[in-house]
């Protein structure tokens, strides 16, 4: 968002209209407004109404200027109180979903969907914002079937393709048993080779990416693996021609992260670690790319290499990032025969985990540490 939307000279017109305020929640000390406005994805867009410092509006995942344009008029709307009909049901959805209660959000919006017109500009919208709240509620099942019920009432758009996104997030979620999981993986992933078929739609890149990711993953789950890996070269050649054409190091950056899931797919990692090797280069400050190189030298065996660039990783990064590269690198030290020195590590994590906010450190994450400590231990 940083490097292609938020610089749009279209969005100038709107620098007076809100108080802006961008927060970092890798950093202990934002915590507090994490515990008050709950963020599960990156990014998240909150309007906040000043008068009762409750969100209006949160909005999961990255925009186009003309979405950002519907969120503002939706914030406002509901900030005037004046919603009628699906305009009121989908201000009351937001409430909801800004309270952190994604289940009753996620009625709201399916009402404001029977609500509307055929024709309705915030239905694309709405629907995004439904599919969000049951993926939140772990209504993994109604949440893939929505999206296939509503996706032929949306028009051709951003929307459209991170419904398609979304709908395979939540069918890649059911069980391995569930009757319907590969059946549903099936239609999604159809609908998915419509939106990515000419003429293309005007999207951000980070979007299409996010619609390929989860089309391989949905493969994959699917028992696919020949396919996953021919949509994976596509991914991969797609990301490579966005980050030519990245007008800086920040904006070509943005691709590192898909570029590595891709070449991991294919099992082809040395075409995407020079690149990342660049971006250390270039980005000295950011922890992402020398973390994103552990990874890598350690899957290539060049353990001293894995090692070193997770220590580079570990000066830089805070937070509950921080628990991510502590427990890569105890998989790096236990790779290189160091057991005695991986079981330090992660429990150096676990303790730097219990000492962060409970908004920064999903419980899911610190049972994940806990699990691996013990999983090691048991090997000793």
């Amino acid at each position: 968002m940083r490097a292609y939307v938020f610089t749009d000279k279209a969005l100038a017109r709107h620098a007076g209209r809100f108080v802006w305020l961008e927060i970092n929640t890798d950093l202990p000390q934002n915590a507090g407004f994490q515990e008050k406005y709950p963020v599960e994805n990156w990014p998240t867009f909150f309007i906040i109404d000043p008068r009762e410092e409750k969100a209006l509006v949160r909005f999961a995942g990255s925009a186009t200027v003309a979405q950002l344009e519907k969120i503002f008029e939706d914030g406002e709307r509901a900030y005037r109180g004046d919603a009628r009909g699906a305009e009121a049901a989908l201000a009351r959805g937001d409430a909801l979903y800004g309270a952190n209660k994604s289940a009753e959000s996620a009625e709201a919006y399916a009402q404001a969907l029977a609500e509307a017109p055929p024709d309705w500009s915030r239905r694309g919208r709405t629907l995004e914002s439904l599919l969000t709240a049951q993926w939140g509620a772990k209504q993994y099942e109604p949440c893939a079937r929505k999206a296939l019920e509503e996706l032929p009432r949306v028009p051709r758009s951003p929307s459209m393709a991170n419904a398609v996104t979304l709908g395979l997030s939540c069918a890649a979620e059911l069980p391995e048993d569930h009757p319907q999981r590969k059946e549903l993986l099936s239609a999604l992933d159809a609908k998915g080779r419509e939106v990515l078929a000419p003429p293309p739609i005007e999207m951000p890149a980070d979007d299409r990416s996010g619609l390929y990711e989860a089309m391989v993953d949905g493969r994959s789950k699917s028992g696919d693996e020949a396919g996953a890996k021919a949509l994976a070269a596509d991914w991969l050649t797609f990301l490579e021609g966005e980050a030519a054409k990245a007008p800086n190091p920040d904006a070509r950056a943005v691709f590192d992260s898909h570029r590595m899931s891709a070449a991991i797919i294919l099992g082809d990692l040395m075409r995407v670690v020079p690149a990342i090797e660049q971006s250390e280069k270039e980005l000295p400050a950011d922890y992402n790319p020398p973390a994103r190189l552990a990874v890598l030298y350690r899957m290539l065996g060049r353990l001293d290499e894995a090692l070193a660039a997770n220590g580079r990783a570990l000066t830089k990064v805070q937070g509950g990032r921080r628990l991510r590269v502590l427990a890569d690198r105890a998989t790096i030290l236990e790779a290189r025969g160091e057991k005695d020195s991986a079981v330090k590590t992660l429990e150096e994590a676990i303790t730097y985990a219990k000492s962060l906010s409970e908004a920064q450190v999903p419980k899911r994450q610190l049972e994940s540490l806990e699990k691996k400590l013990a999983e090691l231990k048991a090997k000793k």
